[in-house]
């Protein structure tokens, strides 16, 4: 039987598309095949903020920040943690990202169309030690459109080579198995599902209306990760975070069903690192939904108080935006699934974002009038809508008012006293009567205000809560958002998928959170976010320039 293509692409998210702009380059034929409809081209990477872990960057230079390899490598291998076996790949893949993106990734990137935003991001700041998780300085990059700019440069190479023949799409098409002939996979065989208007990102259906084979000489697959498959997720859950929480809102579409993982595995792959995941904290439920139970992500910056379900204070160093799954692993262990954060209107003005390109659409629309906008108008008007229509927001001027609100939110039972709240409060608005203090989330107020990004744009100066000028009071109940795989297919240097004895499966690769962005697991036990869009790039460029060379 002749082939269709040189290669298949099992997935037409970022991951899938910088690979076949590789395949592309090289004269290859490709097929790309999806069970989303034609409008959900790009997938998950098209709802997100579009930040790019880059180290050493002209724009980090720019903001006075001194970074370098070693201590971008210091910092990931610190919060990576490897110790297991099979972390070999993960590691080699740790090393090669670092790399990348202290080298050429920023001006590949900008090459091919990638423009970024002139202030750095302080993420995921850390868990207190310098040898420890966390980054030691900014290096989260917004690219300028946000996903949706990350995309473009992608969409139009693989559109140009569509044009030229090399490209076809086959949407509507999910892959139910890898075929093989002998050893070497070849080919793909699955249903073809209904046309479907349903517009991006929303639910589509699954009605079958017949089916379909393929072969190729490579098969690259690059489906995402368990996101939005709620079980999936409780089945892998590691007890070193606690229970898997009763309640869970969902940070990604409906079709990152996690399907292709269990695939590929019956192919021969090995899936490595189930139990590593990164959830969010700061899940808000969006009062606008596009897919099931959808979540939004609040990117806080430091001020903010946070409180457990019972009012108590979250201990050292779980500040906002300082350690993701060390904040979720203490907030399961007080038998409750949410938190809370008590903030005031000169915080909320100046330190919420919201993640994801439609909650910027100023970045995303790459407009400077309405970014500047953002800095001067007060509370950006994507807040603003949740503050006034958002579930989890409570708006009050006193505070008694508003943790009878809180309470009422949680389900009515009095969770929450007043004097506790008000004592958290006081305690820490004490602090703030000398220039120093014994503090330390007040500490690292001051300390990220020395920088002059979260001085412009991300941290409020520091102030008392309950100072009515500086009101009103607000409290944003904080759920669990569902977001990415950290485990998956075990993966080399070039993106073959190797199976449990260690070797490559003949003519099968991996790409994106399928392979835990590289190697099976390239961030061990966590993350140092902006790293997960790159870590797309990254090994997609690798499948692809690999699968090239491979076939005839």
């Amino acid at each position: 039987m002749a082939d269709d293509a040189d290669v298949i692409i099992v997935g037409a998210g970022l991951a899938g598309l910088v690979a076949a702009a590789e395949l592309a380059e090289a004269g290859k034929k490709i097929i790309i095949v999806d069970q989303e409809p034609e409008q959900s081209l790009g997938g998950q990477a098209f709802w997100s903020f579009g930040g790019l872990f880059l180290v050493d960057s002209p724009e980090q230079r720019r903001m006075r920040i001194r970074d370098s390899h070693d201590l971008a490598l210091e910092d990931w291998l610190g919060t990576a943690a490897f110790d297991r076996p099979e972390d070999f790949w993960p590691r080699k893949w740790a090393e090669a990202y670092v790399g990348f993106a202290a080298g050429e990734k920023r001006s590949w990137l900008i090459q091919r169309g990638l423009k970024f935003f002139p202030v750095v991001g302080w993420a995921e700041r850390g868990g207190g030690n310098a040898i420890g998780h966390g980054n030691s300085v900014p290096r989260f990059h917004i690219t300028w459109g946000t996903g949706p700019g990350v995309l473009d440069p992608f969409v139009q190479r693989v559109r140009e080579a569509q044009k030229r023949g090399l490209i076809s799409f086959k949407f509507r098409h999910r892959v139910d198995e890898l075929t093989r002939t002998g050893a070497t996979v070849d080919g793909v065989r699955g249903d073809i599902l209904q046309p479907s208007t349903a517009e991006r990102g929303h639910k589509s259906s699954r009605e079958i209306s017949g089916d379909f084979e393929l072969r190729a000489q490579a098969v690259i697959v690059a489906s995402g990760g368990i996101g939005a498959n709620h079980q999936l997720v409780r089945e892998n859950w590691p007890q070193r975070l606690g229970a898997a929480p009763k309640r869970m809102i969902t940070g990604v579409p409906d079709h990152v069903d996690g399907r292709m993982l269990a695939i590929t595995e019956r192919a021969g792959g090995s899936i490595i690192n189930r139990d590593r995941m990164w959830h969010y904290v700061e899940g808000i439920k969006n009062w606008a939904p596009i897919w099931t139970d959808h979540a939004i992500r609040i990117l806080p910056g430091p001020s903010s108080l946070w409180l457990d379900a019972r009012g108590k204070r979250l201990p050292v160093p779980l500040y906002p935006g300082f350690d993701t799954l060390g904040t979720l692993s203490h907030i399961m262990s007080t038998g409750f699934d949410y938190s809370w954060f008590i903030l005031t209107k000169k915080i909320i003005q100046k330190e919420f974002a919201l993640s994801g390109s439609e909650q910027n659409p100023d970045l995303t629309g790459k407009s400077w009038r309405q970014v500047l906008g953002r800095a001067t108008s007060g509370i950006p008007g994507p807040v603003k809508a949740f503050m006034e229509k958002g579930e989890d927001f409570i708006v009050e001027a006193d505070l008694p008012a508003l943790v009878a609100r809180m309470n009422a939110l949680a389900g009515g039972e009095a969770l929450l006293e007043v004097a506790q709240v008000e004592r958290e409060i006081r305690a820490r608005d004490r602090q703030l009567d000398n220039p120093f203090s014994k503090d330390m989330q007040i500490t690292a107020l001051r300390g990220a205000r020395a920088y002059l990004g979260d001085r412009l744009i991300r941290t409020a100066k520091p102030h008392k809560m309950l100072d009515p000028a500086n009101g009103p009071l607000i409290a944003v109940r904080l759920n669990i958002l569902t977001r990415k795989t950290l485990g998956g297919l075990q993966t080399d240097l070039d993106s073959r998928v190797l199976g449990a004895d260690g070797q490559p499966v003949a003519g099968l690769y991996a790409v994106g959170e399928a392979a835990g962005f590289g190697g099976g697991g390239v961030h061990g036990y966590a993350a140092l976010e902006g790293t997960f869009l790159g870590g797309c790039i990254f090994s997609g460029r690798s499948a692809g320039r690999a699968a090239a060379a491979s076939v005839a």
